[in-house]
């Protein structure tokens, strides 16, 4: 069983910066993706940055190249998204995930975890 808590979310203007954590309870496999991923009422979770630790693979939606960074710490098992140069668009609640197919990391139904959220409220 992997237990997943997110932190760091908030508010910030356009053009700003954050950083979200994840902490993971749990033995998670570096063969398992994992990932951050956002939501906006009425639409579709989608799959914004995502780590293959085994072999040091990044993915990012076609959204947020450039501007978002993912890593993975092994030794304190914590998953960050560090975000820059922020866009109203980017408000979400953002969730981390876990155990993850590497078939696909950006695809919310590769995953089998799932943490409660934090909000992301970007203003112009």
């Amino acid at each position: 069983q992997v237990q997943l808590v997110e932190s760091g979310g908030g508010s910030v203007q356009a053009g700003g910066s954050l950083r979200l954590s994840c902490i993971a309870s749990g033995y998670i496999s570096s063969r398992n993706c994992m990932g951050w991923f956002r939501q906006t009422p009425g639409k579709e979770r989608e799959g914004v940055a995502a780590i293959y630790p085994g072999l040091g693979y990044t993915y990012y939606a076609d959204s947020v190249k450039g501007r978002f960074t993912i890593s993975r710490d092994n030794a304190k098992n914590t998953l960050d998204l560090q975000m820059n140069s922020l866009k109203p668009e980017d408000s979400a609640m953002y969730y981390c995930a876990a155990v993850g197919s590497p078939s696909d990391c950006l695809l919310k139904g590769a995953y089998k975890y799932w943490g409660q959220g934090t909000q992301v409220t970007v203003s112009t």
